[in-house]
């Protein structure tokens, strides 16, 4: 039988979701305790790689189980968090069509950074802090010209690896979060929110960190489409650290949870 499992986890001590052999990884400790408490060795699919130090609030993974989870499922849940270590959190487990996949059944991710502009030590681990002046009504403009399909080449890691650059944005925008981290309100913090098909490595955050240089005026807002158009990350800005991306969401062509 197919579950769907949805989870959170803080990631700043992981090298990313997948299993790597220099580094711990989310899928490794979710796979671990998902055998120890099937007493069964089990594979686990995730929706995704992400990038070293990521944080996600609801990542979505699969696994093939015999079991029948769904005759006691907060049981269930209770036993898996119990196995699995402090910085990750299982929500829930479903059962799904055999079909169902995590990763290619994805329609949309969205992701969301967050910046604070004061300097907070209590939301550090968890939020990138830009002790400079923005221009959000630039940022904004800039932003919009990210919108639709293109070649992301200029915001992608290089030697990426992968077989196209080519991915589709339906959302892309700063905004004042509301208060969701611990000791943040909405004055003093800014919130990137961007939405698309599939993602390239560093995309966000190179996305970010050219955004933040519009804001500083050291990048003209109309520039974006040229530095798109250039193919060549040299003409992005600097990529901002991982502390303050999160995996928010994914769509999926059917409910899930």
């Amino acid at each position: 039988m197919r579950y769907f499992i949805r989870l959170s986890f803080k990631g700043t001590r992981y090298g990313g979701w997948q299993i790597q052999q220099n580094a711990p990884s989310v899928q490794a400790e979710l796979t671990r305790a998902l055998s120890l408490l099937l007493g069964a060795s089990v594979q686990v699919w995730g929706a995704g790689r992400t990038d070293s130090g990521v944080h996600a609030v609801n990542y979505v993974a699969h696994f093939d189980s015999n079991m029948d989870l769904s005759k006691d499922p907060a049981l269930c849940l209770r036993k898996l968090n119990a196995i699995l270590p402090t910085d990750i959190c299982v929500h829930a487990i479903t059962p799904v069509l055999e079909q169902a996949h995590a990763r290619f059944d994805a329609l949309s991710r969205t992701y969301l950074y967050y910046i604070h502009l004061y300097k907070n030590p209590f939301i550090e681990p968890f939020s990138t802090f830009c002790p400079f002046a923005l221009d959000v009504e630039a940022m904004n403009l800039a932003a919009n010209q990210l919108l639709g399909t293109h070649d992301f080449t200029s915001f992608a890691k290089l030697h990426g690896g992968n077989k196209t650059n080519i991915c589709t944005l339906s959302q892309a925008f700063w905004s004042s979060p509301e208060p969701c981290l611990p000791l943040m309100g909405q004055e003093g913090h800014l919130v990137f929110t961007v939405s698309a098909n599939r993602f390239l490595r560093n995309m966000v955050r190179a996305m970010v960190g050219t955004l933040i240089e519009v804001g500083r005026g050291k990048i003209p807002p109309l520039e974006i489409s040229r530095i798109l158009e250039a193919k060549n990350r040299n003409q992005a800005g600097a990529s901002v650290s991982a502390q303050g991306l999160y995996l928010y969401k994914i769509d999926y062509p059917y409910t899930v949870f």
